[in-house]
């Protein structure tokens, strides 16, 4: 008797762009550079982080299902959680900028009533 089990696959994985795909490995492979610049084994780093090794390779991998909290997490204990903070500064989202420059009104009128006080 044979069973077929197939594994999973989460739908975040497949759904996920090419663009996205390479950003999350650019950001593991970042995160295992900053990990091997402190000299912190996996094991250290995972039980810092209250989470398991295999999480750790997961997230150095660019695995997509890792949680954002466990990414937090390994941020904070390298010292680098204020670059979360800074991942999407509205002064720094340049199309939403251009966005709302085109949605601006291309004039302006003064109100109907004359009784302006000052």
């Amino acid at each position: 008797m044979s069973f077929n089990i197939m594994a999973r696959t989460s739908a975040s994985k497949t759904a996920l762009p090419a663009p996205g795909r390479r950003a999350l490995q650019t950001l593991g492979n970042d995160i295992a550079v900053a990990r091997k610049r402190r000299r912190i084994p996996q094991q250290l780093l995972a039980d810092r982080m209250l989470v398991s090794r295999q999480t750790v390779q997961r997230l150095e991998a660019g695995d997509p299902t890792v949680s954002l909290g466990a990414l937090a997490s390994a941020l904070f204990v390298l010292g680098l959680a204020s670059r979360l903070e800074e991942l999407l500064t509205s002064s720094s989202d340049t199309m939403g900028i251009s966005e709302d420059l085109t949605r601006l009104p291309r004039r302006i009128h003064a109100p109907a009533n004359n009784d302006l006080d000052f």
